[in-house]
Parts: structure tokens; C-alpha cells; sequence
């Protein structure tokens, strides 16, 4: 019989789910949007019945054994999730043990990133690494830290918070409730303020300007900078020289081999990883130039939930 784990990718728009095996295949999945729901009871059960939906899709005989969660703001400890900048309900929710009572299996929950960081470390372009850094440009900036193989957690769960670092004092209001955190500058969202902000300031052509403001993305600004507008390739630009500085001071801490971009934003190629790459290097402490990657994800966008799948496995066996 086929032993299978249910991975869930919890992020700010959508959660993802599958039925995965230790290979890494997966038989089934899914998605339902994550603000739907005003209770988060009903959002759980909404994604549980999603998932035994598609169990039953299933044809060879088969074996849930536990399942794996990524979510932001979640605590490996203590398989909850705490007050979540990007999520609706707020306080500490005890999310690992309400899709337990519900399974009847062994339900384990990691940061989002985290679990994109296994993911990257058994299939992608970390395979074989025992340093480095994930970091997931979505709804937010997420990140997951490895050091000698292992996830760090620190000692109440929460370690690793790239995101919110502050790179700009006083500046933008963060959902976390500071200001001027780094995903509020390089997170998808992130990206589209940049954009307004430089087109209110910058008095040139561009194809942004004829988008409205509640229809601009960060996909259509990289696809505007792909063409050549002189005001996106600066939105990427701005963004790059941010999160390239931010990852030379998080190099002084953990002495990665490489940090791995992973989501949307990754996908606008050399756009972003160029500046991203010459900022990392303009102020990186001496005894860490041109030590450093910084690469592309080399997962789909499955590499969420093969992740948090992956937790099952590494716990059980």
C-alpha cells in the first residue's frame, strides 16, 4: 500500500495542498483561497474536505500517514500559528492541533519558508548544501535559514525572520506592526508601491501608467521592464539594491553558500538578480566577497508543499 503525506502551503492569498509520497510525487492537489473564511474553524474545515475530496480521487490503495504544514508565523514547537502579519486571524492559533483532531495522524507545521527550504534541500537547486538561505518573495518576504542541514529555529521557534528586517527607519508601515521592514519594500506588493511611488516622482513615459492602480502587479511591472520602460527596470533596480543589501548583513550572521529565491518575483530572471547581485556585493563585509550564490529556485511552484510534505517524512522516519 502506498504511503502518502499531506503537505499544505498556508500563504496570504492561497493555500496549496497535496497528497504526496516520499519520492516526492504527488497524486493529488489543490487550492482554496485563504481569506475566505471570517472563522478559521471553517477555514480548516474547508481545506480538510478539499483534501479527503481529492483522496478519493485516488486509485491505487493508499495510506495517509501524517501531514505537513507551512504557514506563516507558524512555531515548530508548538504546532501553532502566531500572530501572522499576512493572515486574517490574529492571536495564536492552534492550527497544527485542530487539523490533528480532525486527521487522526501525526500533523507537523513549520514557517512557510521553512518548508520551501526542505523542498529546495532535497529536490532543487540547494540538493547537497548544508548552508544556505531560502528566500520566498510572495504576499510577503518569507525566509528559511539552514546551517549545517538543519533549520534554524532558535529557541522559541521564530528564528530566521528575514522579512523583517528593517532596512529603511521610519519607513513604511509593516503588517507586523513596525515600519520600514524589508518585505514591505521587496515582497510582490512590496514592488507595486515602489512602482507608484516612482511614477508619481519621475515625469517620463511609461506602459504603468495607463494600468490602474488597483489592477498593477508585480507580474505586469516585469513584464513592462522585460520591454524596456525605463520606469520599471528601475522599480527592479530599487527593489534589487534593497534585498541585495539586506542579504550582505544576514551573510555576517550565518555565512550562507548561497541564498535560493524562490516565488513570483523570482521569475523576472536577470531583472532582479542582476542588481540584486552587484548590491550584495557593494556591501558585503571583505572576507565574504565572491563567496556568496545567489540563485534561482530551481523548483515549480509545487516546491511549497513537497516541502511541507517533506516534515512527515523527516519526522517519522
Amino acid at each position: 500500500m502506498k504511503k502518502l503525506s499531506v503537505g499544505i502551503d498556508i500563504g496570504g492569498t492561497n493555500t496549496a495542498f497535496g497528497l504526496i509520497d516520499i519520492e516526492g510525487k504527488i497524486y493529488a492537489q489543490g487550492s482554496v483561497k485563504t481569506q475566505l473564511h471570517e472563522r478559521v474553524e471553517d477555514y480548516i474545515e474547508d481545506v480538510f474536505n478539499n483534501i479527503m475530496k481529492l483522496a478519493q480521487q485516488i486509485t491505487e490503495p493508499y495510506e495517509i500517514v501524517g501531514m505537513g504544514i507551512g504557514a506563516p508565523n507558524a512555531n515548530y514547537y508548538t504546532g501553532c500559528v502566531e500572530h501572522a502579519a499576512n493572515l486574517r486571524w490574529k492571536g495564536i492559533i492552534p492550527i497544527g492541533t485542530m487539523f490533528e483532531k480532525l486527521l487522526n495522524k501525526p500533523v507537523f507545521i513549520t514557517n512557510d519558508a521553512n518548508a520551501a527550504a526542505i523542498g529546495e534541500m532535497v529536490y532543487g537547486a540547494a540538493k547537497g548544501m548544508k548552508n544556505f538561505i531560502e528566500i520566498t518573495l510572495g504576499t510577503g518576504v518569507g525566509s528559511g535559514v539552514v546551517v549545517n542541514g538543519k533549520l534554524l529555529y532558535g529557541h522559541d521557534g521564530f528564528a530566521g525572520e528575514v522579512g523583517h528586517i528593517i532596512v529603511k527607519e521610519g519607513g513604511r508601515d509593516c503588517g507586523c506592526g513596525r515600519k520600514g521592514c524589508l518585505e514591505t519594500y521587496t515582497s510582490a506588493t512590496g514592488v507595486v508601491r515602489n512602482a507608484t511611488e516612482l511614477l508619481a516622482v519621475r515625469n517620463i513615459d511609461s506602459e504603468l501608467r495607463a494600468i490602474p492602480y488597483n489592477e498593477l502587479t508585480a507580474l505586469k511591472i516585469s513584464q513592462a521592464a522585460e520591454h524596456g520602460d525605463i520606469i520599471a527596470r528601475s522599480v527592479f533596480e530599487y527593489t534589487g539594491e534593497i534585498l541585495g543589501k539586506a542579504l550582505a548583513n544576514v551573510t555576517t550572521v550565518t555565512s550562507p553558500e548561497a541564498f535560493v529565491i524562490f516565488g513570483g518575483l523570482a521569475k523576472a530572471g536577470d531583472i532582479l538578480f542582476e542588481p540584486i547581485r552587484r548590491s550584495m556585493e557593494q556591501n558585503m563585509l571583505n572576507i565574504f566577497k565572491n563567496k556568496v550564490k545567489v540563485l534561482p529556485s530551481l523548483l515549480s511552484d509545487d516546491a511549497a508543499i513537497l516541502g511541507a510534505s517533506a516534515l512527515v517524512w523527516n519526522e517519522l522516519n
